[in-house]
């Protein structure tokens, strides 16, 4: 059985004009996609009207925290003790959301709790250990 944790957040759109704008978004964390994390965003804050999902390593968010991390279409940096930027670069722009630092300390927090970094690939394994020590198929 795996698990999924939610934790809705708020986070802040850095505009072109140095304003920004308050969004929703909802931190999603499985433990059927141990690497990744995702970030959910509701409908009517995005281009198309759709629900949009940001997926990446949650190391990266992890490293993110500390040093300006990431090289592809996420990248999360530190902004001053309190915020943390997190990038999103996508073939119609970019978008630069600034997000309170200490809740996406508390998601990751919660996270480690279903499945400890570096122990992604032992979930794996365990999962298909006991899937044939019950008889069942991989």
């Amino acid at each position: 059985m795996h698990v999924t944790l939610e934790q809705p957040t708020g986070a802040r759109l850095i505009t072109a004009a140095d304003k920004d704008i308050a969004i929703p978004a909802t931190l999603r964390y499985t433990s059927a996609d141990p690497l990744a994390v995702h970030l959910d965003f509701p409908p009517h804050v995005t281009l198309d009207g759709e629900v949009t999902t940001w997926t990446f390593a949650r190391a990266l968010l992890s490293e993110g925290l500390h040093a300006p991390a990431g090289l592809g279409t996420v990248r999360v940096r530190p902004c001053g003790p309190s915020h943390t930027y997190v990038e999103f670069h996508s073939t119609v722009g970019t978008a630069v959301l600034r997000f309170v630092t200490a809740d996406l300390y508390r998601f990751l927090a919660r996270t480690y709790t279903v499945l400890a970094p570096g122990e992604e690939t032992v979930g794996a394994e365990l999962d298909e250990g006991l899937v044939a020590l019950f008889g069942g198929r991989v």
